[in-house]
């Protein structure tokens, strides 16, 4: 994908790091609700709690998952990376189902809960933050 809109768009761009705003994900000060994975050769997956897609405020949980995997699939709904310092190996199963009167709960609110409820925390900090800087762009080339 990146070779093709170099190519139609003379797109040219680097990537650079600064120090920026994250979540740093860490081990909690309750226990670990973490299960060893059942199936160690299971896809690893993490989602909606009931659902089994993306989350959607009834919680979560995970098959086969690592702490990075959790990290990985955190970003999207926190809006900003979140960056793994648990220190913990290996790959778990776990589940929190979120419950609200509301039947629409705030995702995010729902993520921080549920992962507190697994033994985790997550903390807002300053990391270093990957981009892409975009150098030059023209007008799409005719097909």
């Amino acid at each position: 994908l990146q070779t093709l809109l170099a190519e139609r768009f003379q797109l040219k761009f680097h990537r650079e790091t600064r120090q920026g705003p994250v979540y740093l994900l860490k081990k909690g000060n309750k226990g670990l609700k973490l299960e060893d994975a059942k199936d160690k050769k299971a896809y690893p997956w993490i989602g909606s709690a009931t659902e089994g897609g993306m989350m959607t405020g009834t919680g979560m949980a995970g098959i086969n998952a690592s702490m990075q995997l959790l990290a990985e699939r955190l970003m999207p709904y926190l809006g900003r990376p979140v960056v793994d310092q648990t220190g913990i190996k290996g790959s778990f199963d776990f589940k929190y189902e979120y419950v609200s009167d509301d039947p629409h709960p705030d995702v995010v609110s729902t993520i921080l809960t549920s992962v507190e409820a697994v033994g985790l925390k997550l903390e807002a900090s300053n990391g270093p933050v990957e981009r892409i800087v975009i150098d030059h762009a023209e007008k799409p080339s005719p097909n």
